[in-house]
């Protein structure tokens, strides 16, 4: 089979439902992207050089070099923004019950640690809006969502990607609900959406407000050139929406709807939207919100049947991702049955475009390198279209 079209031609091509020469294949963002040592052990056993970058310290993800990306036929390449003048996003070595520990304090004041011996990932350990009152919150001062500095490069780096012809996708932002419960504590936000919703809709109204002071930044510097607009929340688990629907439906979504209305009106970009887990019931509001994307779908969860999503759902949303069960299969399955889930998947969610590939979420750690290159590899050659 042969390539026809470049790689934008060929994401912008599937991301408005038609069909392209092949499927287009996704690595290096966020939640696309792969752990640095599962990074490290692929660099080593293909012989590629490189300085090894992290892209995210939370979940210790590594910067994809352009040798690694060319290698598996990716399609996008990402962009993204950093912290403004005068915020310190560098790491701190503390040590605390006998350990040394590394944290990181981000802009909210949220504190994210993992410990130097064995550690994978960074988990929070403080919650700065644990004992916060209501009023107190809405006195708060926030960061400065719309703070210039953070852009600064962006464009620059837009520019070089479109000259080469590929997809530019944003890395992810725009997450309300996730980042409320960053700051308040899971437990105690739980408790919040039952005993005291003032509190949630506050809180929510203020990472609005950000958001939207974010975006119109953003855009402004890159609008015109990104091709997707990466936002979403983790609003589901492993067997389905992890909190009433109707709190979604009241709190929530009309937050949600507000903010991509805002992010349509500064770009052309698709909205992409991340939720892990059983998402189903919450799709037809996802999309009434305006969603054009959905990631990471998430086959292992409940409801999330690849074929039943492509025929109800695959004429309404681009499909991106699902192609390997990265939580179940793709560390513990051999090459051969990596190949085979993924060449079944795609069968699945190609016909008709509106499909993009990559496994269930972030490669991680674990993972064998043989099972990396027969993921990409099978998805290069079972995407093609006849």
């Amino acid at each position: 089979m042969k390539e026809t079209m470049t790689s934008r031609q060929r994401v912008l091509t599937a991301i408005n439902h038609k069909i392209p020469d092949r499927v287009p294949i996704d690595l290096g963002g966020f939640q696309s992207g792969i752990h640095r040592k599962a990074y490290e052990n692929l660099l080593k056993h293909l012989g590629i050089k490189d300085e090894i970058k992290i892209l995210d310290c939370v979940q210790q993800l590594a910067v994809p070099c352009e040798e690694l990306l060319q290698r598996f036929h990716v399609d996008t390449r990402y962009i993204w923004p950093h912290g403004p003048d005068g915020f310190d996003g560098s790491i701190k070595q503390n040590t605390r019950g006998g350990r040394l520990w590394h944290d990181f304090t981000d802009e909210f004041g949220v504190v994210w640690s993992m410990p130097d011996d064995g550690g994978l990932y960074m988990d929070i350990s403080h919650h700065p809006l644990a004992e916060v009152t209501t009023e107190q919150l809405r006195k708060r001062p926030f960061p400065n969502g719309a703070d210039h500095t953070r852009f600064s490069g962006v464009r620059e780096k837009a520019v070089a990607i479109r000259k080469k012809d590929y997809a530019v996708s944003t890395t992810i932002g725009g997450s309300m609900y996730e980042y409320s419960w960053y700051q308040r504590g899971l437990e105690r936000w739980f408790m919040d959406m039952i005993e005291n919703p003032d509190f949630c809709e506050a809180l929510l109204d203020k990472m609005l407000s950000f958001w939207k002071d974010y975006y119109t930044g953003y855009l402004t510097e890159v609008g015109d050139l990104v091709d997707v607009v990466q936002i979403g929340d983790d609003v589901a688990g492993q067997y389905g929406p992890m909190f009433s629907p109707d709190f979604y439906r009241s709190i929530i979504k009309p937050r949600l709807k507000k903010l991509i209305s805002h992010i349509k009106s500064l770009t052309s970009a698709k909205i992409w939207y991340h939720t892990c887990g059983g998402c189903t019931r919450l799709l037809p509001d996802l999309i009434e919100c305006g969603i054009d994307i959905l990631n990471p779908i998430q086959v292992s969860a409940a409801d999330m049947d690849p074929k039943m999503l492509k025929e109800n759902f695959g004429d309404k949303v681009v499909l991106w991702g699902g192609a390997c069960d990265t939580q179940h299969f793709l560390p513990f399955a051999s090459p051969q049955e990596v190949a085979e889930q993924v060449r079944k998947n795609i069968e699945i969610f190609k016909p008709g475009g509106g499909y993009v590939f990559n496994n269930v979420h972030n490669i991680q750690a674990d993972v064998p390198v043989e099972n990396i290159i027969a993921m990409f590899d099978t998805a290069y050659e079972a995407g093609f279209y006849k």
